[in-house]
C-alpha cells in the first residue's frame, strides 16, 4: 500500500461517525434499541453462522455427516456400557431410543451453551476493529447448534419409523414446549456468560466443569423412575425437578419416547409435567431479557479487555 492510499484510507476512517458502545438507553427501553440494531444485523449473522459452519466441517471427506459422528458414538456408548453391562436396558424399553432423545435435546443445550461462551474471544478480530452488535456472536453460535440439532432430530425421528414406534398421541406437543425451553434457557446462558467469559477467562472452563455435572444431573442415561423411587417425592426430587434442562429432557421423552408412555411400561412421569414447562418458559424469558442487559453494559470495554 502506497502512502497516498494509506492517507485517503485515513482520511474516510476520520469521516466515519463515533458510535457509541454499549448501554446507551434505559434498562427496559435498551431492550427494543438492541433488537432493533440486532434485526438491522440479521444478514452479517447468517454470514457468521454459515462461515461457523462452514469451518467446522472444512477440507473433511464426510462434511456434514461429521455432525453425527459423536452423538452416535455417545449412544453406542452408553448403550452398551450403561444399557448392556450395567443392565439398564432391561429396566428401560426401547432403551436406544431413550438415550437418543436425550442426546438430541441435551446436545442442542450444551453447544449453545459451550460455543456462546467463547463465541466473543473467538471473533477478537472483528470485535477490536469494526461496530457491530456483539450479540450477534453468541447468536450465531445459536444458529449452527440449531443446524445440529435439525439434522440430528431428523435421524431420530427415523429412527421412530425403522423401530415401528412413531409418536403419534398428544403428548407428542411437548416436543416444541422442551425444544423452546432449551432454546431460551441456552441462548440466555450463552449471551450472559460471553461477556463475563472477556473479563473472566476461567469462566470457560468452568463451563466445561458444569456442563459434565449437568449431564448426570438429566435423566438421559437413566429413567426418572430411578430418581422417583429414591427420592419418592421429597424435597430433593422438587429440587432436582427445578433444572429446566431435566424438565425439557422429561418432555422430550414424554414425546418421542413410546415405549415408556403405554400402559405396561410406563414410568413415573412428575405431576404437572406441562405446566413445570411453562413456568420455566416464562423464566427464560426473564433471564434471556436480564442477560441481554447485562451484555449491554459490559460490552463497551470489550475491545479494550481483547
Amino acid at each position: 500500500m502506497t502512502s497516498s492510499d494509506a492517507d485517503q484510507r485515513a482520511l474516510k476512517i476520520s469521516q466515519e461517525p463515533l458510535r457509541p458502545v454499549g448501554q446507551q438507553y434505559g434498562f427496559v427501553t435498551g431492550t427494543l434499541e438492541s433488537l432493533k440494531d440486532i434485526w438491522s444485523h440479521r444478514e452479517l449473522m447468517s454470514m457468521l453462522v454459515r462461515r461457523e459452519i462452514k469451518a467446522r466441517y472444512k477440507d473433511s471427506s464426510l462434511g456434514l455427516l461429521w455432525s453425527l459422528v459423536r452423538p452416535l458414538t455417545q449412544l453406542m456408548i452408553y448403550y452398551f456400557a450403561i444399557g448392556q453391562i450395567m443392565g439398564l436396558a432391561r429396566n428401560i424399553p426401547s432403551f436406544a431410543i431413550f438415550v437418543f432423545v436425550g442426546l438430541t435435546i441435551w446436545g442442542l443445550f450444551t453447544e449453545i451453551v459451550s460455543s456462546g461462551t467463547t463465541s466473543i474471544l473467538n471473533n477478537a478480530g472483528l470485535v477490536k476493529k469494526i461496530y457491530l452488535p456483539r450479540e450477534i456472536f453468541p447468536l450465531g453460535s445459536v444458529g449452527s447448534a440449531l443446524f445440529n440439532f435439525a439434522i440430528q432430530f431428523a435421524i431420530l425421528v427415523v429412527a421412530t419409523l425403522v423401530v415401528g414406534q412413531f409418536p403419534v398421541t398428544s403428548d407428542v406437543l411437548y416436543a416444541p414446549l422442551s425444544f423452546v425451553t432449551v432454546l431460551v434457557f441456552g441462548t440466555a446462558l450463552g449471551i450472559f456468560l460471553s461477556s463475563v467469559n472477556v473479563y473472566l477467562r476461567d469462566v470457560q472452563h468452568l463451563v466445561e466443569v458444569a456442563l459434565i455435572v449437568l449431564f448426570w444431573a438429566s435423566p438421559i442415561v437413566y429413567s426418572f423412575s430411578f430418581v422417583h423411587d429414591k427420592l419418592n417425592g421429597n424435597w430433593l426430587e422438587q429440587l432436582y425437578l427445578m433444572n429446566p434442562v431435566t424438565l425439557a429432557v422429561l418432555g422430550m421423552q414424554k414425546a418421542l419416547w413410546v415405549a415408556g408412555t403405554t400402559e405396561s411400561d410406563a414410568i413415573n412421569w412428575p405431576p404437572d409435567l406441562g405446566v413445570r414447562l411453562f413456568i420455566a418458559l416464562a423464566i427464560g424469558l426473564v433471564l434471556l431479557w436480564l442477560s441481554q442487559r447485562v451484555f449491554s453494559r459490559l460490552q463497551g470495554n470489550f475491545a479494550q479487555e481483547l
